[in-house]
C-alpha cells in the first residue's frame, strides 16, 4: 500500500478552464480531476464547460469543451480512445483492462468504470449527483452515484471490482468524493430519507427529508473494507455552487454537465508500481 493519504484535490484555472485536481492521487499514479462550469464555450443555459452531449447543447461546443478539458489536463491526446459511459442511474460496473478494450456494459449502460491499463481515460458526467473516483497503484475506478446508485452501493461495487483486479485488499484504495449535492440542498421525502436510514445510519438523513448522499457513499465504502483515513469528500456542493458547478436541482432540470476524469500515464503508473513492491 502507497503510504501517501488522499487529500482533498487543489483548485486549478488552466487556460481559464478550472478544476479541482491531483495528479498523483496518494501515490497512485493516477491523474484526476472534478471539472467545473467555467473555461467553454458553450451558451447559456449550459455556459460555459458544458461536457455532456445529451443536453440539448450544440455537439461542436461540447467536443471543443472535452477538448479544453482533457489539454488542461495534458491530456489532450487521450481524446481518441475516450471511455465515456451511456449512465443509466444503475449498479453496473463496467472494467477495462486491454488496450483498445470497449467491454459491453460501456454502450448497454454502466455507471462506474475500472480501468487498469495506463494511457486510457475515462470520463463520467454530473449535475447534482456525486462522483467518485478510486486509486490505487496499477488502477482507478470513476463512479456515478446519484440516490439510486448510492442505495445501491455503486461506489462499493466499483471499490469490490478494482480490488478484484489488481489483486489487493479493499483498505488499499482511497477514494475521492467529489462535487455534489449537499444534504442542506437534498430534500426528499420521508419515505426515501427513512430508507436510506435503515441501510446506511442516522447520519444518512440529518433532518426528517434531508438526504445526504456523501455521508451514505463514505458509510458503503467504509463497509467494504476502506479505511476511514483514506476516503475523502471534497465538501463542494455543486446547488450552493452553482456559479461554479451545474445543478440539476438549482437550475430546475435545464442545465450543462461537468465530469470527473481519471487516467494513467505508463510512466507514472509503473513509478506507483515499483513504489508498492518497496514497501
Amino acid at each position: 500500500m502507497s503510504k501517501a493519504l488522499p487529500k482533498t484535490p487543489l483548485r486549478y484555472v488552466i487556460d481559464g478552464v478550472a478544476l479541482e485536481s491531483d495528479r498523483d492521487a496518494a501515490g497512485s499514479g493516477v491523474t484526476f480531476c472534478f471539472s467545473e462550469r467555467g473555461g467553454g464555450v458553450s451558451r447559456p443555459p449550459f455556459a460555459s464547460l458544458n461536457l455532456g452531449e445529451s443536453t440539448g447543447d450544440d455537439p461542436a461546443a461540447v467536443a471543443e469543451n472535452r477538448r479544453r478539458l482533457m489539454a488542461a489536463l495534458s491530456a489532450e491526446d487521450l481524446l481518441p480512445t475516450l471511455v465515456r459511459p451511456r449512465q443509466v442511474h444503475g449498479v453496473e460496473v463496467a472494467r477495462v483492462t486491454g488496450a483498445g478494450e470497449v467491454p459491453a456494459w460501456v454502450g448497454q449502460g454502466c455507471d462506474a468504470v475500472v480501468c487498469t491499463v495506463a494511457d486510457v481515460a475515462v470520463m463520467l458526467l454530473f449535475a447534482d449527483c456525486a462522483p467518485v473516483v478510486l486509486v490505487a497503484p496499477g488502477g482507478f475506478a470513476v463512479a456515478h452515484s446519484g440516490w439510486r446508485g448510492t442505495r445501491g452501493r455503486i461506489a462499493a461495487r466499483a471499490a469490490r471490482a478494482l480490488a478484484e483486479e489488481l489483486g489487493c485488499d479493499p483498505a488499499r484504495l482511497s477514494a475521492y468524493i467529489g462535487p455534489h449535492i449537499g444534504a442542506r440542498a437534498y430534500e426528499v421525502s420521508e419515505e426515501l430519507a427513512q430508507d436510506f436510514a435503515g441501510e446506511f445510519g442516522p447520519e444518512a438523513v440529518p433532518t426528517p427529508r434531508h438526504l445526504d448522499l456523501g455521508a451514505c457513499i463514505a458509510r458503503a465504502l467504509l463497509d467494504e473494507g476502506l479505511s476511514p483515513e483514506r476516503v475523502v469528500d471534497c465538501g463542494l456542493c455543486t446547488h450552493d455552487l452553482v456559479g461554479r458547478f451545474f445543478s440539476h436541482r438549482a437550475e430546475h432540470g435545464r442545465t450543462g454537465r461537468h465530469a470527473a476524469v481519471a487516467f494513467m500515464r505508463p510512466d507514472d503508473m509503473e513509478r506507483a508500481l515499483g513504489r508498492t513492491k518497496e514497501l
